[in-house]
């Protein structure tokens, strides 16, 4: 996807974008994420990677209308610059409008699948979202729907009826993709959704992830700790340090001629990984 084509039909775009939160503490009040700029074209999936603590998943959270929520001092604060999300400015957004917003918004938070309902079944989980929306929607088609989508992310129709409990950690999660997908939203936001998976299942996630946005076409904001995997779901990448964006583009162009030296850093241990395969 070119420049000139992301600028036109944008799913998301950051200005000079700056988060923080809310602490009274001025050591504690410190810049999560400082003046980066990006933009995410409608059907395209971008990668973000970086160190822990580098503000990838505040960014995530901001993408994903997590952010500037009146009286929720946890949610970071978006303090410079702007954030458009499907054509919305999210800065200074009214309640009512962010939860309109949030029905084209799905999000896939870190260990999603650990936070499934333990008193509903898989089923119930996964179409929870849409009664929250409309009490009255017909309960056969969202069965069917929940249905669907489990067979989309891999699992048995089987595991309908049972409870989260029962599901390994791996099933879980994918659980929890069909959920963040059941409003069959335009953009998702998955923040490192292989965390706390069995590395030997974390590629069968990703690829769900890859499937499913190819067979859907909504935008996509991945959060992923695994620079090997990224190949998997995407081409275009991100890498944050320190809050800011150090390199982002084709992966090739990034790490081929890296303009940053924890880019080049990256790319060698990138380049280890691939000789030892």
């Amino acid at each position: 996807m070119t420049e000139a084509t992301l600028q036109r039909d944008a799913a998301v775009r950051a200005t000079d974008l700056s988060l923080r939160y809310h602490s009274s503490s001025q050591v504690t009040r410190s810049i999560a994420v400082d003046g980066v700029d990006f933009e995410i074209g409608s059907g395209e999936i971008l990668a973000v990677v970086g160190e822990t603590g580098s503000g990838k998943s505040t960014l995530a959270r901001a993408v994903a209308l997590q952010a500037d929520i009146a009286g929720d001092r946890r949610s970071p604060r978006i303090s410079g610059g702007g954030l458009e999300v499907l054509g919305e400015e999210v800065r200074g957004i009214t309640r009512r409008r962010r939860d309109r917003l949030q029905v084209r918004v799905g999000f896939l938070r870190q260990e999603a699948g650990q936070h499934l309902s333990p008193r509903l079944t898989v089923e119930e989980n996964i179409i929870e979202p849409i009664y929250l929306v409309d009490r009255r929607f017909d309960r056969e088609a969202a069965g069917a729907h929940a249905a669907t989508l489990l067979d989309a992310v891999h699992l048995p129709l089987s595991m309908l009826d049972e409870m989260p409990h029962e599901l390994s950690k791996g099933q879980r999660q994918r659980v929890a993709i069909a959920r963040s997908l059941v409003l069959e939203p335009a953009l998702l936001v998955a923040d490192d959704p292989t965390a706390g998976i069995d590395v030997t299942v974390r590629s069968h996630i990703l690829d769900v992830i890859a499937q499913l946005q190819e067979r859907r076409s909504f935008a996509a904001l991945v959060v992923t700790a695994d620079l090997a995997e990224v190949r998997r779901i995407t081409d275009r990448v991100a890498v944050m340090q320190q809050g800011r964006i150090v390199g982002i583009g084709p992966m090739d162009d990034v790490f081929d001629d890296p303009q940053h030296p924890y880019v080049r850093r990256l790319g060698e241990s990138l380049g280890a990984m691939r000789a030892s395969a």
